[in-house]
């Protein structure tokens, strides 16, 4: 990427360091890609449950361990 935004939340650069792109993860979670935005560039945003269930699932497909608390304080 051409720049770096020091505000990234912990899910937003665990997505830059896989190399994959917030509209592959929409498109693969079925969250819509507005979400997907808020989750990588906002830190403070906290998924509704569905919404988090999506994206651990998805998550999982990459990274077997990975629990929600690596990305959100929930």
């Amino acid at each position: 990427m051409w720049w770096k935004n020091p505000r990234r939340s912990k899910f937003g650069r665990w997505l830059e360091r896989n190399g994959i792109s917030q509209s592959d993860f929409a498109q693969e979670s079925k969250v819509s890609r507005t979400t997907i935005s808020k989750l990588c560039n906002n830190k403070e945003y906290i998924p509704s449950a569905s919404t988090l269930k999506r994206i651990m699932r998805t998550a999982r497909t990459i990274d077997k361990n990975k629990k929600a608390n690596d990305f959100f304080d929930i």
